[in-house]
């Protein structure tokens, strides 16, 4: 085993430590899990496993001043790096990987890695479900569904791992080398966790570090990306120059078309992104387009993103919870043809709602802002809309459905994360969900 009797600390006990820890125990290091938050917020079955295997669990202010010396650290995506956790070992000069990368080092199989600011999720599951359809055998995993070390751990016998991977879990990679990287769009977003935008975008990068001229990227068009060594397929719903382009109501590829946008259940051109990258991963994986093209039609789009709930009234209702950043309300509001009653605001994550100033004075007729954001998103589009502020999601549900008028959409596009006041994004758009249903005609 590769690791006995090596002594590793995990930092962050949630999913990708847990698994970490797991891993590493398999592998015969003695293991110690470090958490800042204490005990009593951590799961319980979480805690109890981890001691069930004899994995020493630390957790509170004893994490952060722990001395023990260790030969390896392995970071969770979800402690940042910066934090006083992750310090009190940098600074001793111990060695420190991420969790996608030990996972990496253990898979032993192909990886396509997906990532960019918006459409992750819904690329890698239709990947996933794309690949599985047509004989090739995955698992959609990293930054959703089970993180990448617990599937190394279970050894499934698969032929390629779909991965989606984030900023955060690309921050701490030394050797990970996808055989298919995906970018898919660049927009601003965790500016709390970095100090500028252009550190969001190298930590991104990364995904391309490690690929040689035996790889493939599959990158979109339209973006100002680095020379890259692997070979690139592009795509672009906007670029007449990419090998994946939109022509008349189709997908095309070099010219000639591969798939009718009518018949498939997906709608948006970040949806329409989100298929022709797929599109080019198949053909990079071998596939035909004959084979592809059933299974992408095929695919139902998850909640919380443009999920249509309701119609109240001659008032439709949508879901778009899982909007957590600038770009991507600006692609649910572009998405719009009726005017929008706009739903939105959350935790402060560091950026301006001033760049969509020009599309909600063209889209949005009213809007209901709640959270942290609140009051300053009302500053920053002050004179394009009428605004309002909510006080809860109730409150401004009962708000967008007292000023809407028959004809127009009602849009939950909040435009940042859910934390300040729900436990995700998916907690957030329930409750968007159930509330709207509740509501009287």
């Amino acid at each position: 085993m590769r690791y006995t009797d090596r002594k590793v600390a995990v930092l962050g006990a949630g999913l990708s430590g847990t698994a970490a820890a797991h891993l590493l125990k398999d592998e015969g290091a003695a293991v110690t899990v470090l958490d800042s938050a204490e005990e009593k917020t951590i799961l319980k079955t979480t805690i109890e496993g981890l001691r069930a295997r004899r994995i020493e669990v630390i957790c509170g202010p004893a994490a952060e001043r722990h001395s023990a010396h260790y030969e390896m650290v392995v970071l969770s995506p979800g402690i940042d790096p910066a934090s006083e956790l992750a310090r009190n070992f940098s600074r001793r000069n111990i060695a420190m990987i991420g969790e996608l990368e030990l996972g990496w080092r253990s898979c032993g199989l192909p990886v396509v890695a997906i990532t960019g600011t918006n459409g992750k999720t819904t690329t890698t599951e239709l990947l996933a479900q794309m690949l599985n359809a047509c004989g090739q055998r995955t698992i959609a995993c990293g930054n959703i569904g089970k993180p990448l070390s617990e599937v190394a751990r279970e050894g499934r016998d698969l032929d390629v791992l779909t991965v989606e991977v984030s900023s955060f879990q690309l921050e701490t990679i030394s050797t990970f080398r996808p055989a298919i990287s995906t970018w898919l769009n660049f927009a601003p977003d965790h500016l709390d966790r970095y100090r500028s935008l252009a550190d969001y975008r190298a930590a991104k990068l990364r995904i391309f570090d490690y690929q040689t001229a035996d790889d493939v990227a599959v990158v979109n068009a339209a973006e100002s990306l680095p020379s890259l060594k692997a070979r690139t397929i592009t795509f672009s719903a906007y670029e007449d120059r990419a090998d994946f382009r939109l022509a008349q109501g189709a997908i095309v590829y070099h010219g000639a078309p591969v798939l009718r946008l009518s018949e498939t259940k997906l709608r948006g051109s970040h949806n329409i992104e989100n298929l022709m990258a797929t599109l080019a991963i198949g053909l990079a994986r071998c596939l035909t387009f004959e084979q592809m093209v059933l299974p992408l039609c095929a695919y139902e789009p998850r909640p919380h993103r443009m999920e249509f709930v309701r119609e109240i009234g001659g008032v439709i209702y949508v879901n778009d919870s899982k909007a957590t950043n600038l770009d991507a309300v600006e692609k649910a509001l572009l998405a719009q043809s009726k005017p929008v009653v706009l739903i939105a605001g959350g935790k402060d994550k560091g950026f301006s709602f001033d760049p969509l100033r020009s599309i909600v004075a063209d889209k949005v007729r009213a809007t209901i802002l709640m959270g942290e954001m609140a009051q300053r998103i009302c500053s920053d589009w002050s004179g394009a809309t009428q605004c309002e502020i909510a006080h809860s999601i109730a409150d401004a549900v009962e708000r967008a459905h007292a000023i809407a008028q028959p004809g127009e959409v009602v849009l939950f596009s909040p435009g940042t994360s859910s934390f300040d006041m729900f436990k995700s994004y998916a907690d957030r758009g329930d409750q968007f969900r159930a509330l709207v249903h509740a509501l009287q005609k």
